[in-house]
């Protein structure tokens, strides 16, 4: 997998301390989803072709 990139944040938005920031691209391997686990249960994010990002359980 891929090192997870952090991507810069603008300069007219407030940093929040201790918000990590990813670029969708580097969760997805195959270009299409991922699989995220939390508390059990596995949900999916992909990236629809128009861009979007979609998270389904």
């Amino acid at each position: 997998m891929n090192a997870m990139t952090q991507v810069p944040r603008p300069m007219d938005v407030p940093e929040r301390p201790q918000v990590a920031t990813y670029d969708a691209r580097d969760l997805i391997r195959d270009g299409v989803q991922a699989q995220i686990v939390l508390d059990g249960q596995t949900y999916i994010l992909r990236i629809t072709k128009a861009g979007k990002l979609i998270l389904t359980k």
